[in-house]
Protein backbone atom coordinates (compact mmCIF):
# COMPACT_ATOMS: atom_id res chain seq x y z
CA UNK A 1 0.00 0.00 0.00
CA UNK A 2 1.88 3.41 -0.79
CA UNK A 3 1.45 6.29 1.06
CA UNK A 4 0.80 9.92 -0.91
CA UNK A 5 1.27 12.80 1.34
CA UNK A 6 -0.60 15.39 -0.52
CA UNK A 7 -2.40 18.84 0.05
CA UNK A 8 -5.90 20.77 -1.20
CA UNK A 9 -6.22 24.07 -0.93
CA UNK A 10 -8.96 26.44 -2.22
CA UNK A 11 -9.95 30.64 -2.30
CA UNK A 12 -13.48 30.73 -1.54
CA UNK A 13 -14.37 33.32 -4.23
CA UNK A 14 -18.13 32.45 -4.15
CA UNK A 15 -20.57 31.45 -1.34
CA UNK A 16 -21.52 28.09 -2.99
CA UNK A 17 -20.45 24.66 -1.37
CA UNK A 18 -17.20 24.29 -3.04
CA UNK A 19 -15.01 21.17 -3.28
CA UNK A 20 -12.06 20.88 -1.69
CA UNK A 21 -11.28 17.17 -2.37
CA UNK A 22 -12.32 14.03 -3.39
CA UNK A 23 -10.87 10.71 -2.61
CA UNK A 24 -9.38 9.29 -5.14
CA UNK A 25 -11.11 5.55 -6.50
CA UNK A 26 -9.19 2.52 -4.57
CA UNK A 27 -7.96 5.25 -2.17
CA UNK A 28 -8.63 5.92 1.60
CA UNK A 29 -7.54 8.97 2.87
CA UNK A 30 -6.88 10.73 6.49
CA UNK A 31 -7.11 14.57 6.54
CA UNK A 32 -4.61 15.38 9.04
CA UNK A 33 -5.35 19.03 9.29
CA UNK A 34 -8.00 21.82 7.60
CA UNK A 35 -6.97 25.49 7.94
CA UNK A 36 -9.04 27.95 7.21
CA UNK A 37 -7.69 31.84 6.92
CA UNK A 38 -9.01 34.98 6.88
CA UNK A 39 -7.49 37.43 4.81
CA UNK A 40 -9.95 40.87 4.82
CA UNK A 41 -9.93 42.05 7.99
CA UNK A 42 -13.55 41.12 8.26
CA UNK A 43 -14.77 38.17 10.44
CA UNK A 44 -16.88 35.02 8.45
CA UNK A 45 -18.21 31.68 9.04
CA UNK A 46 -17.40 28.35 7.07
CA UNK A 47 -19.43 25.20 6.90
CA UNK A 48 -17.54 21.94 5.92
CA UNK A 49 -19.05 18.67 4.80
CA UNK A 50 -18.26 15.51 3.94
CA UNK A 51 -21.06 14.04 1.04
CA UNK A 52 -20.54 10.04 0.96
CA UNK A 53 -20.44 8.00 -2.07
CA UNK A 54 -24.05 7.73 -2.09
CA UNK A 55 -24.64 11.46 -1.99
CA UNK A 56 -25.44 11.64 1.75
CA UNK A 57 -24.16 15.15 3.39
CA UNK A 58 -22.98 15.05 6.25
CA UNK A 59 -21.77 18.40 8.59
CA UNK A 60 -18.41 18.56 9.98
CA UNK A 61 -18.73 22.15 10.84
CA UNK A 62 -21.27 24.03 10.82
CA UNK A 63 -21.47 27.38 10.34
CA UNK A 64 -18.29 27.89 12.31
CA UNK A 65 -16.92 31.81 12.99
CA UNK A 66 -13.45 32.81 11.74
CA UNK A 67 -11.89 35.88 13.23
CA UNK A 68 -10.87 38.90 11.04
CA UNK A 69 -7.19 38.26 9.84
CA UNK A 70 -6.81 34.98 11.90
CA UNK A 71 -6.09 31.42 10.54
CA UNK A 72 -8.33 28.53 12.46
CA UNK A 73 -7.37 24.99 12.57
CA UNK A 74 -10.36 23.30 12.38
CA UNK A 75 -8.84 18.99 13.67
CA UNK A 76 -8.30 18.40 16.72
CA UNK A 77 -8.10 14.30 15.89
CA UNK A 78 -7.80 13.19 11.59
CA UNK A 79 -10.82 12.70 10.15
CA UNK A 80 -11.09 9.54 7.27
CA UNK A 81 -12.52 9.97 3.50
CA UNK A 82 -13.23 6.74 1.95
CA UNK A 83 -12.91 6.07 -2.02
CA UNK A 84 -15.01 8.77 -3.74
CA UNK A 85 -16.18 10.86 -0.68
CA UNK A 86 -15.68 14.61 -1.33
CA UNK A 87 -14.72 17.48 1.49
CA UNK A 88 -16.60 20.42 0.73
CA UNK A 89 -16.33 24.26 1.98
CA UNK A 90 -19.00 26.69 1.62
CA UNK A 91 -18.14 30.39 3.08
CA UNK A 92 -20.85 32.80 3.73
CA UNK A 93 -19.28 35.95 2.62
CA UNK A 94 -17.28 35.20 -0.85
CA UNK A 95 -13.27 36.24 -1.33
CA UNK A 96 -12.68 36.29 2.22
CA UNK A 97 -11.04 33.12 3.20
CA UNK A 98 -8.58 30.03 2.05
CA UNK A 99 -8.69 26.84 2.99
CA UNK A 100 -5.89 24.08 3.11
CA UNK A 101 -5.99 20.76 3.69
CA UNK A 102 -3.03 18.52 4.31
CA UNK A 103 -3.68 14.70 3.70
CA UNK A 104 -2.16 11.27 3.78
CA UNK A 105 -3.60 9.42 0.97
CA UNK A 106 -3.43 5.27 1.10
CA UNK A 107 -3.73 3.02 -1.64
Amino acid sequence: MPNNYTNAKVDLTTTNATVLYTAPAATTSLVKSILVSEDTGNADTITVTITDAAAAVFSLFKVLAVASNTTVELLSEPIVVKENETLKVTADTANRLHVVASLLEIS
